[in-house]
């Protein structure tokens, strides 16, 4: 008996490069004592630099740990609690913790928020409210390789590429998001919105006034929608600030008009606060038709009432949540730091970044040739040579090969310096014309068996990765 053809196509995007880094990460992955040879992931944008502040927190308030109010059991209440809705007190809180991030410039109103498990869930639901099956929605590139999957997979939508490049700093351009807008026309799609995240993954750069006024300018002439996923809000950590495309919306007088209802934002706080595993997330929007459908969807991803009563009680102490905030700025800008002159001592340069939890880095002069082929070699070489997991360009529908995403914030300052001591010791072979010195990196007692895996999965990893890219992403 076959399965249906939802189980059994191959758009999930999990042959990726991106998703084949994760799982030889997991087949040998670093630990200081246990596996000092092993790989270091460096391909997975998750914050670990604050437990301390919000473990501080729990052991000051173990009621909310412990579902207590005022010394009293609840567990009976939230046990019991399913309304789809939310529980009010979350949904004030998680309205109020969202203005905070943005400078108290825009409110949140609590009933036009649907809570979802995650960003992912997020962002499939508003494309099943906004899109048919066979529609378009554009994404600035290079983008979050996730996004072929939560976008596209069971909505059946297809993802336009927004092309931007690194002659601007891979900036949106007007003529950008018109080519796009033409390219789905003449595939005969019919283009329903415009997702942009901010700040962007993989680049770690917010948007500019400029760039979001172009897509206000450009969805009120088309007609279309706007998705703004703001999951990383809260880890710009230097100038410019951040600048939500609802204050946007404000400033330019858009608040209560046809086209106000058509922008959407996604927030989570897998990344500001580090809570992947809580898989709490929403959609904000001002289109009540928008917040009544997806209201009904999250019934299929509902986050539990322990878990938003827990964080109702956390970020409603305005204290700790405006302290954690500054604090958790402070220790990304460090380690980002420490991340890019590490690479700049190995001849290694990076976009410029002011948000996040990795790097955009350009390693285009390390390629044998210009070409996604040698890119992929690269990335090979790293994984399975130097012990690093990192997510190549190509990954993310990046138009020009070379450019990888690394992520910093995962690991601890003692392993952030090993990765960079092996990739230094990586560059420094190649530049001197030897052979690497796996001594360094860890990887000599491995090797055959590197060598092996390197060629069994190059052919499906460079299919996936090059092969299946649109021909105007070559």
């Amino acid at each position: 008996m076959t399965l249906s053809k939802k189980a059994t196509c191959n758009s999930h995007g999990q042959d990726s490069s991106y998703f084949l880094g994760w799982q030889e990460y997991e087949k040998n992955p670093y630990d200081e004592l246990r596996n000092p040879d092993g790989i270091i992931q460096m391909g997975l944008a998750e914050n670990q630099l604050s437990f301390d502040l919000l473990e501080s927190w729990l052991a000051e308030n173990p009621d909310a740990a412990s579902f207590k109010r005022e010394g009293d059991s609840i567990f009976r209440e939230l046990a019991l609690f399913q309304d789809y809705h939310g529980l009010p007190a979350f949904k004030n809180a998680l309205a109020q913790f969202m203005a905070e991030i943005r400078g108290n410039k825009v409110n949140f109103q609590p009933n036009n928020l649907v809570l979802t498990a995650g960003a992912t869930s997020a962002n499939e639901t508003l494309i099943f409210c906004l899109a048919d099956p066979g529609d378009a929605i554009l994404v600035p590139t290079p983008y979050y390789p996730g996004f072929d999957r939560d976008l596209k997979w069971r909505t059946g939508v297809e993802i336009v590429p927004i092309q931007c490049t690194s002659a601007n700093g891979f900036r949106i351009t007007a003529p950008a998001l018109e080519d796009a807008y033409h390219l789905a026309q003449k595939r005969n799609l019919k283009v329903k919105g415009v997702l942009v995240t901010n700040p962007s993954n993989p680049l770690g750069i917010t948007l500019t006034r400029h760039e979001l006024d172009l897509l206000v300018d450009f969805i009120d002439a088309k007609g279309i929608h706007l998705i703004s996923d703001e999951i990383y809000s809260g880890t710009v950590f230097t100038s410019p600030d951040f600048v939500s495309i609802m204050e946007v919306l404000v400033n330019r007088n858009y608040a209560g008009t046809e086209l106000w209802n058509r922008v959407h934002i996604v927030y989570s706080l897998s990344k500001d606060l580090g809570l992947p595993g809580f898989r709490v997330g929403c959609i904000y929007s001002n289109d009540g038709r928008v917040v009544a459908a997806a209201t009904k969807m999250s019934s299929f991803g509902l986050i539990s009432s322990q878990t938003q009563y827990l964080l109702s009680a956390m970020l409603s102490d305005e204290k700790f949540a405006g302290n954690y905030i500054v604090e958790n700025q402070r220790r990304l800008k460090s380690r980002r730091e420490m991340l890019v002159g590490g690479l700049k001592s190995a001849g290694i340069s990076s976009l410029e970044s002011n948000a996040g939890l990795f790097c955009w880095v350009d390693m285009r002069h390390m390629l044998t040739s210009k070409t996604f082929e040698a890119e992929m070699d690269l990335w090979k070489k790293i994984v399975y040579e130097v012990g690093l997991n990192i997510s190549p360009g190509s990954s993310c529908h990046c138009v020009e090969p070379g450019w990888f995403r690394v992520c910093f914030a995962n690991m601890s300052e003692d392993t952030l310096e090993l990765a960079i001591q092996r990739l230094r010791s990586f560059v420094k072979g190649i530049c001197s014309g030897g052979k690497n010195n796996n001594s360094t990196t860890g990887f000599s007692k491995n090797s055959s068996k590197n060598n092996s895996r390197r060629k069994i999965l190059s052919k499906w990893v460079f299919r996936l990765s090059f092969h299946d890219r649109d021909q105007r992403e070559r």
